[in-house]
C-alpha cells in the first residue's frame, strides 16, 4: 500500500478520527437538552452492566480516580448513581444506577437515537447502507482494544 492508498492504516486513522470527532459532536448537540453532560451519560452507561468498582470506571473512561470521584458525585447528587461496597474488601467503592439513573440513561439514549435516526432518512440509501456495511469493521476495531 502507498500513503495515497485509501486504505493506508495511517491515512485511515486519520480520516477516521476526523469523522469520529465529528459524529461524537454531533451525538452531543443530540442530548444537549438534557440534563446530564455527554461525560456523565457515560458514566451511567458503564454503568448499565451493573454495579463497577471506582477504579475500573475511572480506567475505562481514561481519567485519574479523583476526576472519576468528582463525576460519580455529580451523579450522585441528584439520586441517579449510589456509592456501594465490595463485602470482600472493605477499601473498594463501587458505584450502581439507581432507578432514576436509568431512566435518565434511557432518555438520553433515546433523544441521541431520534436525532441520529432523522439524520441517517437524510442520507441515501446507498449511503446508509455503507454506513451498515462498516459497522462490523468498527466493533471488531473496539473489540481489539
Amino acid at each position: 500500500m502507498t500513503s495515497t492508498d485509501p486504505a493506508d492504516s495511517a491515512e485511515l486513522a486519520v480520516r477516521l478520527s476526523r469523522e469520529l470527532r465529528h459524529l461524537v459532536m454531533l451525538l452531543r448537540r443530540a442530548a444537549a437538552g438534557q440534563p446530564v453532560t455527554s461525560q456523565q451519560y457515560a458514566v451511567l452507561g458503564s454503568l448499565e452492566a451493573g454495579p463497577r468498582r471506582m477504579t475500573d470506571l475511572a480506567e475505562e473512561h481514561g481519567v485519574q480516580l479523583p476526576t472519576m470521584t468528582v463525576q460519580i458525585n455529580r451523579l450522585e447528587d441528584p439520586g441517579l448513581v449510589i456509592r456501594g461496597g465490595d463485602p470482600a474488601d472493605a477499601r473498594v467503592r463501587t458505584v450502581e444506577l439507581t432507578d432514576g439513573g436509568r431512566a435518565r440513561l434511557s432518555a438520553v439514549r433515546r433523544a441521541r437515537h431520534d436525532y441520529l435516526a432523522g439524520r441517517l432518512q437524510e442520507l441515501t440509501p446507498d449511503e446508509r447502507a455503507a454506513i451498515a456495511a462498516a459497522l462490523p469493521a468498527l466493533a471488531a476495531l473496539v473489540r481489539r482494544t
